[in-house]
């Protein structure tokens, strides 16, 4: 039986960039640290993670907004994580039935099933999924899924400090979410917006945000799209195809046939003339 959908709503304008969701997500999901904890500097203000990827299951985002004196401007924050698509494109390709869609409503790759063939990452319109080098199979956030199933809080959102990164039944933080656009706007802050919580976008995401600026601002797709939405497409041009083919073959066929036929004729007159002699 399915319980409740569960997720994360992320208020971005909450977010103090702090890193807490990074740590705690890497000592409870134990994820080795990149090229043995030696990094160099992004050189992309604050961001070191630089992205997703199969060991680094959350993010933070920095983005300043500056004027060319500095003395104008602003920064954006936001904690990136799997968005968990209630249509997701990972599970639609997986050839082995490593990606599940849990009890909460969440997608979760089993390891000890996936083969690596590196089909998720390519359907992933987030660019979240990775191989992690350490186990050679993909990997991503699981929503915490073994705390979920002992009551317990994912460990990005109970070490967040500033409750930026919130979890619940999706419904109730969608409720919440538009509370909050609605008290930033009283406030003066238009540009605030919910990113995901619609239904329509890819049926909705379990982990979505409050954004006060484009999605691409923030390294996100505008207009995610599924893999099948090129399999219409896709039909169309291969039964033209074959189509084509056919057309071809018959008349390859039939220019043959009459080719032969004025051979045939020449050839019966030819002994039947010698035969006469």
């Amino acid at each position: 039986m399915m319980a409740e959908a569960m997720g994360f709503y992320t208020d971005t304008t909450v977010c103090i960039g702090c890193k807490a969701c990074e740590v705690a997500c890497k000592e409870w999901n134990q994820l080795p640290a990149a090229n043995g904890g030696v990094r160099e500097l992004s050189g992309n203000s604050y961001d070191n993670t630089r992205r997703l990827d199969g060991i680094h299951w959350r993010h933070v985002t920095f983005v300043e907004q500056f004027s060319a004196d500095r003395r104008d401007g602003r920064w954006l924050m936001m904690s990136d994580v799997c968005k968990h698509c209630v249509q997701a494109g990972c599970l639609e390709v997986c050839p082995t039935g490593a990606i599940i869609r849990t009890e909460f409503d969440t997608v979760v790759i089993q390891s000890n099933v996936c083969n690596g063939c590196r089909d998720c990452i390519a359907a992933c319109p987030f660019g979240v999924i990775e191989i992690n080098p350490a186990s050679g199979t993909a990997q991503k956030c699981t929503l915490c899924y073994d705390r979920l199933q002992h009551g317990l809080e994912p460990a990005c959102a109970k070490a967040c400090p500033t409750d930026s990164i919130q979890f619940g039944p999706i419904r109730e933080l969608r409720e919440r979410a538009q509370a909050r656009v609605q008290q930033l706007h009283e406030r003066g802050e238009a540009r605030a917006y919910l990113y995901g919580a619609d239904p329509t976008f890819l049926g909705g995401l379990n982990a979505f945000y409050l954004l006060v600026d484009r999605p691409e601002v923030y390294g996100l797709p505008s207009n995610p799209k599924l893999p099948t939405r090129n399999l219409a497409f896709s039909a169309l041009w291969s039964t033209l195809g074959a189509v084509a083919l056919g057309l071809f073959g018959l008349f390859s066929l039939r220019t043959r046939r009459d080719a032969v036929a004025p051979d045939e004729t020449s050839n019966g007159t030819s002994d039947e003339g010698a035969h006469h002699v």
